[in-house]
């Protein structure tokens, strides 16, 4: 059975083809700059062929068209027609209150997700264009929404609410969702079948660590907490966003600086976080080279800012918990920077973290144990595969 999977964002369309007999990848690609300048697909066999298309891409249904030509043509292609594919999997940031599971795309199901994209104005539309594409390119086959914040809707009250009013939870929502359901779940599974641990017996801790990002506190196989919020914007230090807030500096700023309510937003979504610390960048590598390297004051400020608030998650969940067994580093960040794992682990040794930097020294992105063997918390490096969660819950949902 093959299930294609399809991550669409505001500008870009991640994708991956997937057999599930045997869960091997048979291409995937992106479709970068979707309606801008200088659009261009990337496609990777899994011969490790490569290839790049560069051309003029208008829209998410255009994206997908292309991608979809690419799978079944002579030279670059992997299938004979599109009968072959025979589900499709999307990945919808927010699924509120009404989705606590992956489900079967539907017309109600779609009007939903519609009624949410002002919790997820960032995303929702974009994964709707996909749906919407495929529903017009092979319209008879199977579709399946696996929602990012399905995975946390087993925290308990006390950690989703919020202290405002009772009664604004009911009329809106407002509440602690959470995000990145589909990493945490991955490579907390990942980090228990590798130690050949119980799951369901464990306390996990994992960081997803890239531009977006977050720390969830999972206790036997379920999350119990997480860094995230009613939007992606609560938590930690990220590429643009402002992480925790004090809600009185919003108040003042939008007074002092005369914005309103477009402005603020993109005020602490787009230009705060690393960039709008360090005003150097939001990405991690050119910011410690600045600060390494080149001596910027501020970029050094962003980086011990970034590595506290993380630190400072992991020992809150922690104490919410009641300890911990596992520490696991993803995401783009937590898989490659080395330094960033070093920097964010000194200093636990008090909750039994013994770290081995010299396993860890230069490790990126492959699934590994950077703690000594006797440490009584065991800290690995989990690449995430967000795509094959994706996969794994359309393949379920459409043989029920």
């Amino acid at each position: 059975m093959k299930i294609l999977v399809l991550n669409c964002g505001s500008s870009s369309i991640k994708y991956q083809l997937f057999e599930m007999i045997g869960q091997t990848i048979i291409v995937k690609g992106i479709v970068d700059k979707v309606g801008l300048k200088g659009s261009v697909i990337k496609h990777e066999k899994q011969s490790g062929q490569k290839v790049k298309f560069e051309g003029e891409i208008l829209d998410h249904k255009i994206g997908i068209e292309y991608i979809l030509g690419i799978l079944i043509s002579e030279k670059h292609g992997c299938i004979k027609n599109l009968k072959e594919i025979n589900a499709v999997g999307h990945r919808v940031a927010h699924g509120g209150e009404r989705f606590h599971e992956s489900t079967m795309i539907t017309d109600e199901v779609i009007e939903v997700v519609n009624e949410l994209v002002d919790l997820a104005p960032l995303h929702n539309p974009a994964n709707l264009k996909g749906i919407e594409a495929i529903s017009v390119l092979i319209p008879d086959v199977p579709q399946v929404g696996v929602f990012d914040t399905s995975f946390h809707h087993t925290m308990p009250q006390h950690s989703y609410m919020y202290g405002i009013p009772y009664s604004l939870y009911k009329k809106y929502g407002i509440r602690r969702y959470g995000f990145h359901g589909t990493s945490h779940k991955y490579v907390s599974e990942t980090a228990a079948e590798f130690l050949g641990k119980d799951y369901n017996s464990l306390k996990i801790i994992t960081c997803h660590l890239g531009n977006g990002a977050s720390v969830t506190a999972i206790k036997n196989g379920k999350s119990v907490d997480t860094s995230m919020g009613f939007t992606p914007t609560e938590g930690l230090i990220m590429g643009t966003r402002s992480g925790d807030l004090d809600l009185g500096i919003l108040t003042y700023i939008m007074d002092k600086e005369e914005i309103g309510i477009a402005a603020s937003n993109a005020l602490f979504n787009k230009h705060s976080g690393m960039l709008g610390i360090t005003g150097v960048s939001s990405d991690m590598r050119e910011i410690e080279i600045e600060a390494w390297e080149n001596g910027n004051e501020r970029a050094k400020l962003g980086l011990d800012m970034y590595f506290y608030r993380v630190k400072k998650y992991i020992g809150a969940y922690a104490a919410a918990m009641g300890g911990v067994d596992i520490i696991v580093f993803t995401g783009g960040i937590g898989e490659n920077g080395y330094e960033t794992r070093k920097a964010i682990c000194e200093g636990l040794e008090y909750m039994g973290v013994e770290f081995n930097n010299e396993v860890n020294n230069g490790l990126r992105a492959k699934l590994t144990d950077i703690s000594m063997p006797d440490s009584k918390v065991k800290v690995l490096v989990v690449p995430t595969n967000e795509e094959l969660v994706i996969a794994r819950d359309t393949l379920k949902i459409v043989n029920r």
